[in-house]
């Protein structure tokens, strides 16, 4: 074996030299140090090592010299976890240095941090002590807490953070399950006791409306104490998985809140990843749930490509064909195009959600190891949770700027961020207000949220460096420090300008006020175009707007060229500009094809995972000849609204979307990366065609779909749901006779299964329930997933729980579940038989083009 190192790098390199291509995968071996072998060790045997660790990974391995300096050097080591620097000079001495650095390391780590695995729940932190004294004295400085109160804020900022969970509100069952929480859980818990003590049942927070949001002190270590507890949490968890029940911080739910959201709003959330705000302003817009297509839409976009498959399952779990995810930096997100009346023309937002990257230091009650990490730098706070070296005020700043960029005049945006500095809070508005020359207000929103506790925004403060420097005003700044520190994190200078400003409409929420964690919100209304662009959006039949003298003017193809530099991928490539019969050309082809996805000509993206195109199908596609003659749609039905994700072979699934989504895909191919969009109505099922349509029915889409179907819908009872939803293959026999006959009618195939609520029936749910289900030879089965089943059951009165086996013996697994126990009924044991005969029918006609899953 050759042991010199520089031999060793050039076979490297030239055997791997196509993945040099890609950066994503270039790593560096650990030769010494942290995870490399001995420090003392000879260099062939390093070398060796070298080989051994380099055959067990996949990238491209190199190893560095003194050639290359230490800043460079430290820099890789912190974008990737696998650079270990090797120096070939001065080779022993600076081992043994390495060495002795890595076992004093060893010598000082904390032995409480080894035991966390062997730990019980809640001594993961046990270690972390809820001390830091720079953040009190930065607090106590800036005198944001009022006088008096600031033990009470940094005691509540110790205390955990209570659970809080959320009612969807557009589900017209809505009520049905608050009536479930209340009548058959709340009231059993407090009358639980545990070690003496009673347990404090969930309250409403008192500022959201009609009592559709709760929190509750109750830990996981108490709920594990009680059956009665377990049985909630179980309901908790399911009804999350089904969508009927969201888990999100009190404070989360304040921003879409103040948009006040109406059904034909265009809505657009910037940086929307995870996506529980995201959920919450899809549910306003489904507030009428007999509109199954409404006028609005929400377009959701992060620039992380993997916290957006994280935000589909979010938005996933709610069912809407108005709902779309993109995948883009927000601060250059593109202008999208829309087609209205035959002409294109800009897509101006009403509502847009601007819950900016923060510093997170109001989240220390929930993510503590800001208590240890926090400190202060210009423009921000850092933590563990900051993962650029660029200033947070800098970057929330241009986020803010591209929003109101977008947004319609009269429109309103909401901006938040869960961080308690001034610095990223009232400093970013105050920039953009003095930024609009009086285009944007700050509204007073006092009165939209009775019962919300709240602090008004300051108007001065200051700002502190790492060292403990104050500067109240950017003329203190020394000339060596301006590169850093910028004019907009102060305050502005002219009192007239700050008065008109009225940052105390600003809201900061404290977490010692109402037992939240700490925010920041701020709601605008536009109403001008910025300065920089003086033209209203163009509107059917009205004529753009007149163009001051001295406002910089911009042609109509200004945005679109800054688009394409911006989308050129991550390297920055320039695509050469295309004649403008040759780009007309394809536009046309694309909308003939009704294909939706990247044109040939445009370079395919390194980073991210490559999407399945949308296909929209044509209304004479033959896929509707049997779908119309078997459920006998309705004339009005939106063939074209209907999409695939594959062009070439047989169809798997089809989904719908609005008609508002399908003219932004349409338009915008070449402009966004769409990440998923519509909901699935129906599924390729292999046995089909023989009964007369090759599509079944799927649940997802069905409250979408059924306004359309004529046909193959069979009126149940209470009763027949406890029968479908309990027993696998019921005969028809076991219907109640109305339901026996319109199901004797009726030929092998997908049905829909409804039930009217009869309001002089009290007892029996008072909402509508729609069910896919099949029709077989003699028998007949319901097409529901686990955790909706589980939801129906409970409305009917039919308590699922499963019991935990082996809790609290040494050894034994606590997940170990029995097979779904039904308090009360004799059908219990069928309902989770049922439940999993439906998992394997999911898997035998399962989703195989699912466009939340990431393809590579």
């Amino acid at each position: 074996m050759n042991t010199n190192p520089k031999s060793y790098l050039s076979v490297i390199i030239h055997q791997r030299i196509a993945r040099l291509l890609y950066f994503r995968h270039i790593c560096w071996p650990p030769l010494e140090g942290r995870r490399g072998p001995d420090s003392r060790e000879s260099e062939a045997t390093r070398c060796e090592y070298t080989q051994r660790r380099s055959s067990s990974f996949s990238g491209t391995y190199i190893v560095f010299y003194d050639i290359i300096p230490r800043p460079v050097t430290t820099t890789l080591r912190r974008l990737f976890s696998r650079v270990v620097c090797y120096s070939h000079t001065n080779n022993n001495n600076n081992n043994n240095n390495m060495g002795k650095r890595s076992r004093q390391r060893q010598k000082n780590q904390t032995p409480g941090r080894d035991d966390r695995d062997n730990a019980d729940w809640g001594t993961g932190y046990a270690d972390i002590v809820k001390e830091n004294k720079l953040f009190e004295h930065y607090y106590t400085e800036l005198g944001l807490v009022p006088g008096g109160e600031f033990e009470q804020f940094m005691d509540a900022m110790r205390e955990p953070l209570p659970a809080t969970i959320r009612i969807t509100g557009y589900k017209s069952h809505a009520k049905e399950i608050l009536h479930c929480l209340k009548e058959k859980y709340f009231k059993d818990i407090q009358e639980v006791e545990i070690d003496g003590q009673k347990i404090e049942a969930p309250q409403p927070l008192c500022w959201y409306p009609d009592e559709q949001a709760w929190h509750t002190n109750m830990s996981r270590k108490i709920i594990r104490k009680s059956p009665l507890l377990e049985k909630f949490h179980q309901f908790l968890v399911s009804e999350t998985e089904s969508g009927n029940i969201s888990r999100q911080e009190a404070v989360s739910m304040i921003p879409p809140l103040l948009l006040k959201i109406e059904s034909h709003h265009k809505i657009l959330d910037m940086c929307a990843a995870p996506g529980s705000k995201t959920a919450q302003l899809i549910e306003m817009l489904h507030s009428d749930m007999d509109v199954p297509f409404p006028e609005g839409f929400v377009i959701a976009n992060d620039v992380d490509n993997k916290r957006c498959y994280l935000l589909v399952h979010q938005a996933k779990r709610l069912n809407s064909p108005c709902i779309m995810v993109v995948n883009h930096d927000a601060t250059c997100i593109p202008t999208l195009q829309i087609e209205s009346g035959g002409k294109k023309g800009s897509l101006f937002y009403d509502r847009i959600l601007c819950d900016v990257p923060c510093s997170g230091d109001g989240t220390m009650r929930k993510n503590i190891d800001v208590w240890k990490k926090w400190t202060t730098r210009e423009g921000g706070c850092v933590c563990a949770f900051v993962t650029t070296q660029e200033f947070m005020q800098l970057l929330q700043l241009r986020i803010a700027v591209r929003g109101v960029e977008q947004l319609a005049v009269g429109g309103r945006m909401v901006y938040s961020t869960c961080s308690l500095n001034p610095i990223e809070d009232e400093a970013v508005i105050a920039a953009l207000l003095e930024k609009s020359e009086g285009a944007l207000e700050l509204v007073d929103c006092s009165a939209d949220l009775p019962g919300l506790k709240w602090m008004p925004g300051v108007s001065s403060w200051k700002l502190m460096t790492k060292e403990g420097h104050w500067f109240a005003d950017w003329s203190e700044v020394p000339s060596h420090r301006r590169t850093q520190i910028r004019p907009t994190m102060f305050p502005p200078t002219e009192p007239e300008k700050l008065a008109d400003m009225h940052l105390e409409r600003c809201m900061r929420i404290l977490p010692h006020h109402q037992n939240t964690g700490g925010f920041f919100v701020a709601v605008l209304v536009k109403k001008a175009p910025m300065p920089w662009n003086r033209r209203y959006p163009k509107t059917e039949g009205s004529p753009a707007a007149s163009t001051p003298a001295d406002a910089p003017r911009l042609t109509e193809s200004a945005p679109v060229e800054e688009e394409e530099r911006e989308g050129g991928g991550p390297e920055g490539d320039v695509e050469e500009e295309a004649p403008n019969g040759a780009s007309s050309a394809q536009e046309s082809a694309a909308k003939q094809d009704g294909v939706c996805g990247p044109p040939a000509s445009k370079k395919m993206k390194l980073f991210g995972y490559k999407e399945d195109p949308f296909v929209f199908l044509t209304e004479e596609d033959p896929v509707f000849i049997t779908i119309q003659s078997f459920y006998n749609l309705a004339p009005n039905f939106p063939k074209l609204n209907v999409l695939t994700r594959t062009h070439d072979g047989k169809k798997r699934n089809l989904y719908m979307v609005s008609k508002e989504l399908r003219n932004v895909l349409l338009n915008n191919s070449e402009r966004m990366k769409v990440i998923n969009t519509g909901v699935k109505v129906w599924s390729r099922n292999s046995d089909g065609e023989e009964f007369g349509c090759p599509f079944r029915l799927a649940q997802e889409g069905i409250y979408t779909l059924q306004p359309y179907i004529r046909s193959r819908i069979i009126r149940v009872s209470v009763e027949d749901i406890k029968v479908l939803l309990t027993q696998e293959n019921p005969y028809l026999s076991k219907l109640e006779d109305n339901a026996h006959a319109q199901a004797k009618k009726l030929v092998m195939g997908s049905i829909v299964l409804k039930y009217i609520p009869n309001p002089d029936n009290t007892e029996d749910p008072q909402c509508p329930i729609q069910l896919c289900g099949w029709r077989g030879k003699t028998s007949i089965r319901a097409f529901v997933p686990r955790n909706e089943r589980f939801h129906y059951l409970r409305l009917l009165g039919v308590e699922v729980f499963r019991e935990k086996q082996g809790v609290g013996k040494e050894g034994e697994k606590e997940g170990k579940e029995e097979p779904g126990k039904v308090a009360g009924e004799e059908e219990a044991a069928a309902a989770a038989a049922a439940v999993e005969k439906e998992a394997e029918l999911d898997l035998e006609n399962g989703d195989e083009n699912a466009s939340s899953e990431p393809k590579k």
